[in-house]
């Protein structure tokens, strides 16, 4: 019996599929018996829960199994995931959740991926020594995949260009619609947007998360661990770290980035650091309205709006 759109699959299914990915991993031969199933309280895309289990020798295992919902959401990609673990993550030094594999249904294509379940890990809790704890992971990451890009194992990863920018600048004004006299800056800024972003945005890409922000970062005595892969691909890394950073103190933004560069390079930071810092940031606030056609009416969209505005008259866009 296959998993359907809304349930999480039966014992027999999930109790097949375990002893089939976990054979030659981590069990020789045998089947591997559920003792547990737990709900995952902090989904929000795909459906997902904590497996623990007993593998034929004996040996108890806590796994996290995460099931692609491919009709709910167009961007959930699962089995996109699992080749970012399969061919990035396990050859990585990065703390990530052990990858034990992935299995994709017969008769639906959707993707199961199964990781390790960590144990009493907790979110960040926005102190600015645990966001520096963050950025010099980053930064790590950033630094080792670099010079990654060549190889045909990464050819399969999500590009984030220039390109990909300037359709969010486009939405972004699109949805303004008639604008009224709060959004006149915008025409100017989206206007001159490109000349100063697309030279930033083609240096010293490397391997992104695409989602790092706080919740998608863990801690277990004092080491970070990252979750949720699933937009990972090949940006300039500021990009992350402008996500990590959105909407914290200016201290706690600076003290983030001097992290980032004394990991990211230690030899010293390029001398246009901050510039592509602030071209992240414009991209991260496009992005954002970008995603909302309501953005000039909606209240929450607010902050994005005035800090766009902001940045762009400061940088002399607007």
């Amino acid at each position: 019996m296959e998993t359907s759109p809304f349930l999480l699959p039966d014992l027999q299914t999930l109790t097949a599929v375990l002893t089939s990915v976990l054979n030659g991993k981590r069990c020789k031969g045998g089947q591997v018996i559920v003792l547990d199933r737990q709900k995952n309280i902090y989904a929000s895309s795909a459906r997902s829960e904590i497996v623990m289990c007993r593998l034929p020798d004996g040996t108890e295992l806590r796994l996290f199994c995460k099931y692609e919902v491919r009709e709910k959401l167009a961007w959930s990609d699962v089995a996109y995931e699992a080749k970012v673990y399969r061919h990035v993550l396990e050859a990585s030094a990065a703390t990530t959740p052990r990858f034990y594999g992935a299995y994709t249904e017969a008769s639906t294509g959707k993707t199961w991926l199964i990781l390790e379940h960590l144990d009493n890990t907790v979110f960040m809790n926005g102190t600015t020594a645990q966001m520096c704890l963050a950025a010099r992971w980053l930064g790590q990451f950033h630094a080792a995949n670099e010079v990654c890009l060549e190889g045909p194992p990464l050819q399969f990863l999500k590009v984030y260009d220039v390109e990909y920018y300037l359709e969010r600048v486009r939405r972004t004004l699109r949805y303004a619609g008639d604008l009224h006299e709060g959004l006149v800056w915008l025409p100017t800024l989206c206007l001159r947007f490109e000349e100063f972003a697309r030279p930033l945005l083609a240096k010293r890409r490397t391997v992104t998360h695409g989602d790092f922000y706080w919740n998608n970062v863990l801690l277990l005595n004092g080491t970070v661990y990252v979750i949720d892969w699933e937009m990972a691909g090949i940006d300039q890394g500021e990009m992350d770290l402008a996500r990590l950073t959105v909407g914290w103190l200016v201290e706690t933004e600076r003290k983030c980035e001097l992290e980032y560069q004394k990991a990211r390079w230690p030899g010293g930071a390029p001398a246009d650091f901050e510039r592509t810092m602030d071209a992240a940031r414009l991209c991260l606030y496009f992005c954002t309205l970008g995603a909302q056609p309501d953005w000039p009416t909606n209240e929450g969209f607010l902050w994005y709006s005035k800090r766009l505005r902001s940045l762009g008259e400061r940088l002399g866009l607007t």
